[in-house]
């Protein structure tokens, strides 16, 4: 693999660190009057998703890490199991609750997910950014109830728990924003 000095971290960058990838997700070069160059990397550690702040010199490297995200289908969930295939070989995998995390209330049947492959187990499963759900239950909006915040909190077909505003309904179709876990439209 590639060796990454550390004024060469970019967002995006993997890169392995004491015997672990890690996802570079913001770095800052600082050139100080007097004393030698550093970068401030803010990072995210790909098997837990915590996140770190390290401070590297300049002449400090890093190997890069050998990770691959594979654009994979879902397929179903056998109670301990998420299971994804390949669209292009057919192949199957299978990812753990640990891998998947809380993104199994996105995942619908056939969906299109990213899923982060390292040492070729699957460490880190991302949703497409944009799901379309039906509301299970909510309350009803009662007209001219507009003193609260103009929300409500509605359960969806998978589970999740969304604040969607007053005039939706159960039984209709809404579009979740996956990143953020918020309502972005009704769907016609």
């Amino acid at each position: 693999m590639a060796t990454y000095y550390s004024n060469d971290f970019r967002a995006g960058l993997k890169i392995m660190l004491d015997g672990e990838p890690y996802a570079v997700e913001a770095s800052e070069f600082v050139k100080p009057g007097k004393g030698q160059a550093f970068a401030r990397v803010k990072l995210r550690r790909l098997l837990t998703g915590t996140r770190v702040e390290k401070t590297f010199k300049s002449t400090d490297s890093a190997e890069g890490a050998d990770v691959v995200d594979m654009n994979l289908t879902y397929l179903y969930n056998d109670g301990e199991f998420w299971h994804f295939m390949n669209n292009e070989t057919f192949e199957q995998l299978s990812a753990d609750a640990k891998a998947i995390g809380d993104n199994a209330k996105w995942l619908l049947d056939q969906a299109e997910c990213i899923v982060t492959l390292w040492n070729g187990q699957p460490i880190s499963v991302t949703p497409p950014n944009f799901v379309e759900l039906e509301i299970v239950d909510t309350d009803p909006g009662l007209k001219g109830d507009t003193a609260g915040t103009g929300g409500k909190p509605a359960i969806l077909s998978t589970g999740a728990v969304v604040k969607v505003p007053l005039f939706v309904q159960i039984g209709e179709v809404i579009k979740v924003d996956t990143r953020s876990g918020e309502y972005v439209s009704r769907v016609k």
